[in-house]
């Protein structure tokens, strides 16, 4: 309601308001419009939180769609129940991000990565009466203690699927009209991109394949068609883990570093004749302190600081090494990690920005052609049984 003007005199003149009532109503002014500003921010924060920009409130101007594999990396599948190690598990996450960017989809990430026993002693539920969602929400670990989310999205954009991301996703879809859900299975990435059935969908929720998501990236041996290198999700670690990391690598100074990997891989069955065979038949040995000595020789010379990450759980088995190296683990660096680490999938991306940054990297098995190894088996299963090699 508008303040009438006072009459006075009988004459129809405008008089001036009183000062207190000036006052009064630019108070009133000055406070409306600050708490407009206020709500327009705490709107755009909003939107911010939820992956979305301000201008994707004008539909004339929204191209942001999404993305969905799943609420769990590989499932539905058959790792539903159960999971994979970390590499396996990061390589299905990239596929799922370089679908993603082909699409140029925001990637609605899950917001938890399960740990895998056998490469995690840590969080694992005793109890065999526990629920499904008990057990996972145990033996699993929340993404953002894994990866820097805002560091993945400088590439790929990523929400995680939170309830509060989905309420978003829904709400925009509901208020402005937009395209809805396209399920889809065994669907390339062209057709995704080129068939309006599909591209004009707010949301695509793929089915990938049961084996494991990476599956959906078979021609990722074309390098042309790579737009995400191995390296990516190893470099893009929580800041917690990055901080640790470079603390570790200023105490460490000039170093070298080796990757041995022993414990899950060391596997060995017998034949029907009662002979011992393994996968790897040359591992065992290749990956004793007096071989290693041998092999590394070549590339690290004597008396340089050796980082040793490693899944072997024999105390001093490396130390015969410690008359050629200065040996460093991480277990030297507990005053730092301790405070951060919550889980061994933590602990191995520490070490393996630590192995990252050093002069020489040795790894146990080659990935690619120019890697120094340890060990010449394949790293690929070749499902081959062989008798294991010790001389």
């Amino acid at each position: 309601m508008a303040i009438p003007y006072r009459i006075t005199g009988g004459h129809s003149r405008r008089s001036p308001l009183p000062l207190s009532t000036a006052r009064a109503l630019l108070a009133a002014v000055v406070t409306g419009v600050v708490l407009s500003i206020i709500c327009v921010l705490s709107l755009t924060d909003s939107l911010s939180y939820l992956g979305f920009q301000p201008r994707s409130l004008d539909k004339r101007e929204s191209s942001r769609k999404y993305l969905y594999w799943g609420a769990r990396i590989d499932c539905p599948g058959k790792h539903c129940g159960s999971c994979a190690g970390l590499g396996h598990q990061e390589s299905s996450l990239r596929c799922a991000l370089e679908e993603a960017l082909f699409l140029d989809r925001i990637f609605v990430m899950p917001s938890r990565m399960c740990l895998s026993s056998v490469h995690n002693t840590k969080g694992t539920l005793d109890s065999s009466n526990a629920t499904s969602d008990q057990r996972w929400g145990t033996s699993s670990s929340a993404m953002e203690s894994l990866y820097d989310i805002d560091l993945i999205s400088k590439n790929v954009p990523v929400i995680l699927d939170n309830p509060k991301s989905w309420y978003g996703i829904v709400s925009r879809s509901t208020k402005l009209g937009e395209g809805d859900v396209a399920h889809v299975q065994g669907v390339s990435r062209d057709e995704l991109k080129d068939n309006p059935l599909y591209s004009d969908a707010l949301l695509i929720n793929r089915t990938a394949s049961p084996l494991a998501w990476f599956m959906e990236c078979k021609d990722r041996t074309k390098r042309s068609s790579v737009m995400l290198p191995y390296t990516f999700l190893p470099t893009m670690p929580a800041r917690k883990l990055r901080d640790a990391a470079n603390e570790m690598k200023e105490i460490l100074g000039d170093y070298d570093a080796i990757h041995v990997r022993r414990g899950d891989l060391l596997k060995n069955r017998k034949d029907r004749f009662g002979v011992e065979r393994s996968l790897h038949p040359h591992l065992d040995r290749d990956t004793r302190p007096e071989f290693i000595k041998k092999r590394i020789a070549r590339w690290i010379p004597k008396g340089r600081t050796l980082f040793i990450a490693s899944n072997e759980r024999t105390p001093g088995f490396f130390a015969p090494l410690s008359d050629r190296y200065k040996l460093a683990y991480s277990s030297n660096f507990s005053s730092i990690l301790k405070p951060v680490i919550e889980n061994n999938y933590q602990l191995f991306m520490v070490e393996r920005l630590i192995m990252q940054g050093a002069r020489t990297f040795v790894k146990t098995m080659k990935e690619f052609d120019n890697d120094l190894a340890l060990c010449d088996d394949p790293k690929k299963n070749t499902k081959v049984w062989e008798e294991p090699v010790y001389t």
